[in-house]
């Protein structure tokens, strides 16, 4: 099963083609095209690169499907003793993306077989 490890708005996300992601806000229409450019480990084909802390000439693809709003995070302030009190509350803006192509650079499954039998 071929698998990559992303990077995007600080947190890390296990993708594989096909999956649909929530990550926070990105700056394209919906039905366009984007390009992780934080790629921290790849597996594709039994052979895995991982990054130091990146992996160079690696691509990942997806596709926005929906810029939405996420749920309501209620944040509440208190006082003891003086009544003081105040709700405010959040919604943060997501995007769903649709993962569509993994694009590995340079696997090469002779040195991943090499290495495997060392270990």
């Amino acid at each position: 099963m071929n698998y990559a490890v992303i990077e995007s708005g600080g947190k890390q996300y296990r993708v594989s083609e096909g999956d649909t992601i929530l990550v926070d806000y990105i700056t394209r229409e919906k039905g366009e095209t984007y390009e992780f450019p934080h790629i921290l480990l790849v597996n594709y084909d039994d052979a895995i690169q991982i990054g130091t802390p990146y992996i160079d000439n690696c691509k990942v693809s997806g596709k926005v499907i929906d810029n939405i709003k996420g749920e309501k995070i209620r944040v509440g302030k208190f006082k003891s003793k003086v009544h003081y009190r105040r709700v405010i509350g959040y919604r943060s803006f997501l995007s769903k993306v649709l993962i569509e192509k993994i694009h590995p650079a340079g696997v090469d499954k002779r040195e991943h077989s090499k290495n495997k039998k060392n270990i």
